[in-house]
């Protein structure tokens, strides 16, 4: 990785944690000046616009959860399974480490327009694998006719996080789980699938506060 390359993810991480607890993106670069103790220069340089630094944040979020889902793969050889934990492991890395929603800004055809091509280009990239690797799982949960099932589930995704980071869920609730599992299994077609108990998630809770994935 070169030493721009570096420098890129470093100041995306410092975002990250500038806009931990935001319900709006309210960073611009200019912010980044003192919060990452860089010249405003070099910001500019990596971000040209204020779309580029937003798109570098919906990259990284994207990137991480492919990362922790193909990790997932392998965890859970139940496809099922497999998609639920996954899913509910984003819910959880945003309500316990106060995450921003990306969703809330992405995607956005106009934004994406008016970022450069680099970061448009990795962006829809990031975003084909990460609709491919949902597509996947579903269709190895099992085919329902009628729906467009990975795009009613992705919608409901993205209004899900948004909705349950607007009314301040508490994170290790374990029947916040058990009900964002049902209204996924519902929206696949699943609804003879056997949801994990809100005793199950009790569990999984528990067992972050000793493995965190």
């Amino acid at each position: 990785m070169s030493s721009w390359e570096q420098r890129g993810n470093y100041l995306v991480e410092v975002s990250q944690r500038c806009l931990k607890g935001h319900k709006t993106f309210d960073l611009c670069r200019s912010h980044l000046v003192q919060a990452s103790q860089i010249s405003k220069g070099t910001i500019y340089n990596h971000f040209t616009t204020e779309a580029d630094l937003i798109v570098a944040v919906g990259c990284a979020q994207i990137e991480q959860s492919l990362i922790q889902a193909k990790s997932y793969d392998e965890l859970y050889l139940d496809p099922y399974q497999r998609f639920i934990f996954h899913h509910c492991q984003r819910l959880y890395t945003i309500l316990s480490q106060q995450r921003f929603v990306i969703e809330r800004v992405l995607p956005n055809e106009a934004l994406l327009a008016s970022c450069s091509d680099y970061y448009r280009e990795r962006y829809q990239k990031l975003a084909e694998q990460w609709y491919r690797w949902n597509e996947t799982t579903i269709s190895q949960i099992g085919h329902v006719a009628g729906f467009d099932r990975v795009e009613l589930v992705t919608n409901y995704l993205r209004g899900a996080f948004i909705n349950i980071d607007d009314g301040y869920k508490q994170y290790d609730d374990p029947k916040l789980y058990h009900q964002f599992s049902y209204a996924l299994t519902q929206l696949m077609g699943h609804s003879a699938k056997r949801i994990p108990s809100e005793k199950a998630f009790a569990d999984w809770l528990a067992a972050k506060s000793c493995h965190p994935h």
